[in-house]
């Protein structure tokens, strides 16, 4: 159940912040690099930050 909502929560961030580099600010793109760089690093680690959060929340596997 966590793994789905991390990656739905992040695939909205990508696609929100890809419309608002369109229509509002290119510079919004960087935060679209940052929801990348986050996955990239939490595949290496196995530590991500929204797994944490989740968990806080009561959510379980």
């Amino acid at each position: 159940m966590k793994n789905r909502i991390v990656r739905a929560v992040a695939g909205t961030f990508i696609l929100l912040s890809l419309l608002l580099a369109i229509y509002v600010n290119i510079n919004w793109l960087w935060f679209t690099a940052f929801v990348g760089a986050n996955l990239l690093q939490s595949s290496f680690t196995k530590w991500c930050l929204m797994e944490d959060i989740l968990t806080k929340f009561g959510i379980k596997d």
